[in-house]
């Protein structure tokens, strides 16, 4: 292998796995990632740990599952021992920074806490609100002469609307961060998280990529009339009003108007594929290109209207479970490849300490990519399931939702605790999930065995520290 790589560890907020146009959506365009797939490893079938914010960061940077990192809620704080692997690195000698949202902790009107990350350089900025005065987007906006508020406006009761220009957007400052980072003189390694907000709700893209999209030419969400009433009742919640409230329903939103959000979504995904495009550029002009391992990915999905729910919540459909996760590194990792292989959120942690060289603490329940990645190991193996969790992350309303998700890669089992109802799901005949067999008599056989497994994958995945000393 090269010299041991730099890392650009590029992560977006709430973007589907299905968001890529060369890996089959014609309707969206990102020529730059598309690019990344040529000269890397786009794994089709990567899945995060959980779907929400917190549990899912706190898991993929410390290569951990959310109940094993017991930080398994938004609004939790991840615990003081818990260590992520930005840390490791940076003990190692990487230089490690960070530009826009870590959300680890708290930060419903407050400023995060931080634990011992690893990162020496933190441009904090949790999302483009101008909620505190650490928001260091704000101050470069305000140094340019501007405010959010006015140059933002969000009509009343609307799905999706033109915002921030795009020279003035936070994915634009996150991008400028990490490059004059990037060109920092070095003598060693760096690592450089990227954590734009976009394509997170609100839907609200610059004017000049919004006007690229016509939304009568997109196709509806993934939904059926009736296909809720055998479904848990988080989801029949969530229909009539998308989670927090806001005022937005996709029960009382009409075809247009859920076009016109899959629109400024797939918009906002444009502004990050072209940013992410001038960081790329950047790097080749600074000849560092060749020694950067660059990970794209995302920390969940996003319904999109899907199944007559938007945003996220305790549900566990392809469109908000499955995310993008593209890995390259010129000469040292395999080119081309497209992986059906079953990979979760977790194994990036373990892959990165690997591919530098790094042992892999005992702690991490990842399992490395690197055998993938380097063409050790074909393209289609890595797992044999992917295991998922909700734990009363959003508590709205009355809906103390607890769930668990065990996927082989064609049934799907959602476990909801507490409840009667719960998921299972052919996705070889089913893909869009509109079937629940969870009653079907045809199914009871395998609905016990895949609950079983399911099962087995929660006590599987117990903390495997402290490790066994002697045999008594």
């Amino acid at each position: 292998m090269p010299n041991v790589p730099n890392i650009l560890w590029f992560c977006t907020d709430q973007q589907r796995g299905d968001t890529i146009q060369c890996l089959g959506n014609p309707h969206v365009r990102t020529p730059n990632l598309d690019a990344l797939v040529s000269e890397g490893v786009a794994f089709t079938r990567a899945y995060c740990q959980s779907p929400i914010c917190t549990p899912s960061r706190a898991s993929f940077l410390t290569g951990r599952y959310p109940r094993t990192t017991r930080c398994r809620q938004n609004g939790a704080r991840i615990p003081e021992d818990e260590v992520m692997v930005t840390r490791l690195l940076a003990e190692h000698g990487y230089d490690c920074g960070l530009v826009g949202k870590l959300h680890l902790s708290p930060c419903h009107g407050r400023v995060e806490h931080r634990v011992n990350d690893g990162y020496r350089v933190f441009h904090w900025s949790h999302h483009p609100m101008p909620d505190w005065e650490e928001n260091e987007y704000t101050q470069w906006l305000r140094g340019k002469g501007h405010r959010w508020g006015n140059l933002y406006h969000r009509p009343p009761d609307a799905f999706a609307w033109a915002g921030v220009p795009a020279e003035l957007h936070q994915t634009t400052w996150c991008v400028e961060k990490a490059i004059d980072f990037a060109m920092e003189d070095r003598d060693g390694p760096w690592l450089m998280s990227v954590n734009c907000y976009d394509p997170h709700h609100p839907f609200d893209p610059p004017p000049e990529y919004l006007d690229r999209y016509d939304p009568d030419v997109l196709p509806d969400p993934a939904y059926q009339e009736g296909e809720l009433r055998n479904k848990p009742r988080f989801q029949q919640i969530d229909h009539m009003g998308a989670y927090g409230g806001d005022g937005i329903s996709c029960a009382q939103a009409t075809p247009r108007q859920r076009r016109e959000m899959i629109a400024a979504y797939y918009a906002m995904i444009e502004l990050i594929d072209d940013r992410f495009g001038r960081l790329m550029r950047a790097l080749e002009a600074s000849g560092q290109r060749e020694n950067t391992i660059v990970v794209f990915m995302s920390d969940h999905g996003e319904l999109l209207g899907d199944h007559g729910i938007l945003w996220k919540g305790p549900h566990f459909y392809e469109s908000l479970v499955r995310v993008p996760l593209i890995v390259s590194w010129p000469g040292a990792f395999v080119a081309g490849i497209r992986s059906d292989a079953l990979v979760e959120l977790v194994d990036i942690a373990p892959t990165l300490l690997e591919a530098t060289g790094l042992s892999v603490p005992t702690c991490m329940q990842g399992r490395s990519l690197l055998p993938v990645l380097t063409g050790e190991k074909a393209p289609d193996g890595h797992r044999s399931s992917i295991y998922c969790e909700y734990y009363n992350a959003m508590p709205w309303h009355d809906r103390q939702a607890f769930g668990t998700m065990y996927f082989d890669g064609r049934y799907k089992m959602n476990v909801y605790h507490g409840e009667r109802t719960g998921e299972l799901y052919d996705l070889g005949s089913d893909p869009n999930e509109f079937e629940n067999l969870w009653d079907e008599s045809a199914h009871r056989v395998r609905k016990a065995e895949l609950m079983h497994r399911c099962f087995d994958q929660s006590i599987f995945t117990l903390d495997p520290l402290p490790e066994r000393e002697d045999i008594w």
